[in-house]
């Protein structure tokens, strides 16, 4: 099985192209993504994500995710960026701009170009879902969680934190803290993601704003853990700032992995700008 490991920001996946190889069946792939994504026994990294032609008539690819864990995810916004660089790279398309099926809907990525070569990806990545019935997450379905308490329990402990929750297609929680470096992300981590307020699991970011149009971001990516960069969450924090007043509608978000440029634009929708780059091709044994 042939794979390619790309990454954004370091936030790195196994590709397999669907429209050159043969695709496993579903059932297999929770235990193929967890199998690839070991670090030691497998190649490593933060899932596999599938390149498969579009079902719905108005895309032009279609894409699945898989995270560490083998469970299967909505979206991703570093992926769907280094997806788009593959797919031009590879010649299914001359386009610059073409619209990817995803769990979480249509998303649309651009593509920037030096000559041929792919320098960065914009995506469209949709308009934000507030709501916590769309979320999902505990309470009345039509209110939005914007700055509200939330219990945790962990290693024993219990604290309240504030949160601001929202979905970018996938569900996000955003606590802001002074320092996320003093932050004990192997322990909340996993007592956020699995939260009971959150019956899908939650991906968590503990951010800083160091001014309106500057944040800085350490990550738990539901069924990853922590992750270098991720797209999505940094979406949902730049949303999260303009929601409790932090931040303005534009914003660079710092993650471990680098920045990625944020705007919460006028027509609703949440721009993301950021890199996609490759690691290697590698041939992948089960035996």
């Amino acid at each position: 099985m042939r794979l390619t490991k790309m990454h954004g920001l370091g936030n790195n996946y196994l590709f397999l192209d669907g429209l050159a190889e043969p695709v496993p069946p579903d059932d297999d792939l929770p235990a193929l993504a967890r199998a690839v994504s070991d670090r030691n026994f497998g190649i490593g990294s933060d899932g596999l994500i599938l390149v498969l032609p579009p079902r719905d008539p108005g895309a032009r690819f279609r894409m699945r995710i898989f995270n560490a864990d083998g469970s299967e995810g909505e979206m991703c916004g570093n992926g769907i960026r280094c997806l788009a660089r593959l797919v031009y790279d590879r010649g299914y398309t001359r386009e610059t701009e073409f619209v990817v099926e995803t769990g979480a809907g249509p998303i649309r990525p651009r593509l920037h170009l030096d000559g041929n070569r792919v320098t960065g990806v914009t995506v469209d990545m949709g308009v934000p879902r507030l709501e916590r019935g769309m979320i999902p997450m505990a309470g009345p379905a039509g209110e939005q969680a914007v700055e509200v308490p939330l219990e945790v329990e962990a290693g024993g402990e219990r604290s309240v934190f504030t949160v601001t929750a929202l979905s970018m297609g996938n569900p996000h929680c955003v606590v802001f803290v002074d320092d996320p470096d003093a932050v004990d992300l192997e322990r909340l981590g996993p007592a956020f993601e699995h939260h009971p307020a959150f019956p899908q699991r939650v991906n968590t970011h503990f951010t800083r704003v160091l001014n309106p149009e500057r944040v800085r971001v350490r990550v738990w990516e539901r069924g990853s853990g922590p992750t270098l960069a991720c797209g999505t969450g940094a979406c949902a924090v730049a949303v999260a700032g303009v929601l409790t007043g932090r931040t303005g509608r534009r914003v660079t978000v710092e993650l471990p992995g680098g920045p990625l440029q944020i705007e919460w634009a006028g027509d609703g929708h949440v721009y993301m700008t950021g890199p996609a780059a490759y690691i290697g091709d590698v041939v992948y044994d089960p035996h």
